[in-house]
């Protein structure tokens, strides 16, 4: 299930959930759009359990105040 997506140039982040065996995973992944206009995901991004979501969200957020720190 697609939760948002950013665009990164000609292509799009998408931040979805994901199931595997059986287990919901959060998937943070670009895609390219291919000739046919559907959106492929590529092996670049990261998929984590929402065991770790609010460490996830602390660590960006850390970053977020030291980029605004500069």
């Amino acid at each position: 299930m697609e939760i948002g997506e950013l665009q990164k140039g000609k292509d799009k982040i998408i931040i979805a959930l994901k199931e595997f065996k059986g287990k919901e995973y959060i998937d943070i992944r670009t895609h390219f759009e291919n000739s046919d206009g559907d959106w492929i995901p590529t092996k670049k991004g990261v998929t984590f359990s929402p065991e770790n979501l609010d460490e996830m969200i602390e660590l960006l957020m850390a970053a977020k105040k030291k980029m605004s720190e500069r």
